[in-house]
Order: C-alpha cells, then structure tokens, then sequence
C-alpha cells in the first residue's frame, strides 16, 4: 500500500477510504496533492479487492478548493508536469475530482465541513454523498475574480437553474446550508457531525453486501446515459445487464435466494 504525504488511504474490508489531510490549509487542493489522489483512486480502482471508495477531509474543511497560494503568477491550471504536456491537461481541469467518467467501482463521499470551489466537484460527481451537520457550502470564484466554470456548469445540471445563478454570482458572500442542500438533493443525508465517517462506512457495508459486478454495471448504465435520449439510454443500460448475467455472481444470487442464505459474492 502506498504512504502519501497530503491524504490518507485506509482499507477496511472491501472499502477505501481517502482523506483529505491537509487541515492547516483547510484541505486545499496543492498540485502534490492532486497527484497523490489521482494515484490513490488508481491504487483502489485496479485492486480487485476494493469494491468501494470513501472520500472525507479532515479538520473543519472538506475542501476549498484549489491552494491560491501555489497557483502560478501566469493563471495556468496547476500541474506537476509541464503545461500542456499531458492529454488530461487539454481536458477540463479534474484537480481532486475521481475519474467518475472511467471508473467502475462507486465512491461514497462523506462532506465534514466547508465545502466550495472545486471541493463541490466531489458533491456533483460522487455516486452517494452524505454530510456533516456542520457542512456548509459555496462558490467563491467570482470573489477572487475567477470565472465560476467546470464547478458551477456541473451544479446547474444538479440543481436548478436559478439556485445554481445564485450561488455562482454570490461568490463567498452566501453560504449553503446543510439543511437546504439536503432540501435540494444535492446531499442525500445529514448526518451528526461525530457520526459521519461511521455512517459512510455502513452505507458502504451495505452496498458491499450487493453483488460488486451488479453494483458496477448499475452505476455504469446510470451515468452512461444521462445525456442520451431515453430510448437509447435503455439500449445502453441492457448491455450493462448482458455482461453481468454471464458472471458467477449472477448465478449466486438466484440459488443463494432459494436456498435462503446470504450470497457469496465473487466478484467475477
């Protein structure tokens, strides 16, 4: 397992939990610390003993964003490479957001605090995000004289347009409640703040106990086909369903059914 300096990557079972742990700077996003996530949603997606990543921050943040200290004099995206050297530097900028878009396994993101910038990316991107009753959240860019870009276009396809305007034109001058995002559903629970990374760790027991492949293959037809047109969102998604049904696992559920005991789940 690999040690990082600016996050923590713990395994539990079949999780992976990664922690934002640069509290001092509120878990801002350095560019070693960009890396070091990219490399940990790597260690977890290709280790076939993972099924499922946790994502927290510790300290009263979970993150705000990107670290405007080591953000150079020229305005350039940050990057340990050499600009422009690298196809995801032609991208949109991820900084901390998981590869959602290539990834299979799901990834339950659990806010403990300040949430903004492109901290929000984990909100509109995670597959289940819960909160801490002290979370709050918000968009500064406009503040620091930034256009509100990748962040805001994601929140305005989450919540509705005029709520998205809002916080995208307010900048740092207002603040989302916890209560009003779970309102909105940009959040799906909030939890007591000393109770969170408990609560993420059952949610993810529970989606564990489902077959791993079945969970895959769902998460991947859902977000596949969000911007099709619906009868070609359905086609897409039967593929998905058509790979699984060939797997052992597929054959487990049934029998572990009728015999009335709890499936083995191979992940194969």
């Amino acid at each position: 397992m690999t040690t990082y300096d600016t996050i923590m990557y713990e395994v539990n079972g079949h999780t992976a939990t990664i922690t934002l742990n640069r509290p001092e700077a509120l878990n801002a996003l350095s560019p070693h610390m960009i890396g070091e996530l990219r490399a940990a949603y790597a260690e977890a997606e290709s280790d076939d003993d993972i099924w499922l990543t946790v994502v927290t921050g510790t300290g009263r943040a979970f993150c705000t964003g990107a670290d405007v200290k080591e953000i150079p004099e020229d305005g350039k995206v940050i990057y340990e490479r050499p600009y422009l050297s690298t196809y995801d530097q032609w991208e949109a900028p991820q900084e901390g957001t998981p590869p959602f878009r290539t990834m299979a396994k799901p990834v339950i993101v659990a806010i403990n605090g300040i949430c903004c910038g492109a901290g929000l990316d984990w909100v509109t991107t995670g597959d289940i995000v819960i909160a801490s009753d002290k979370a709050t959240f918000f968009d500064p860019h406009v503040s620091i004289g930034l256009v509100a870009a990748r962040e805001m276009v994601r929140l305005a396809r989450a919540l509705p347009r005029s709520v998205a305007l809002r916080m995208a034109l307010m900048g740092k001058h207002e603040r989302m409640t916890v209560e009003r995002a779970y309102e909105l559903g940009l959040i799906t629970e909030i939890v007591e703040h000393d109770n969170l990374l408990q609560r993420a760790h059952e949610i993810a027991d529970i989606v564990n106990s489902n077959a791993p492949l079945a969970v895959r293959g769902t998460r991947l037809a859902i977000h596949k086909t969000l911007d099709l047109p619906l009868h070609d969102g359905e086609i897409l998604a039967e593929t998905f369903r058509e790979r699984v049904v060939r797997t052992e696992d597929a054959l487990e559920g049934p029998l572990a059914f009728v015999e009335k005991r709890k499936p083995v789940w191979k992940c194969r």
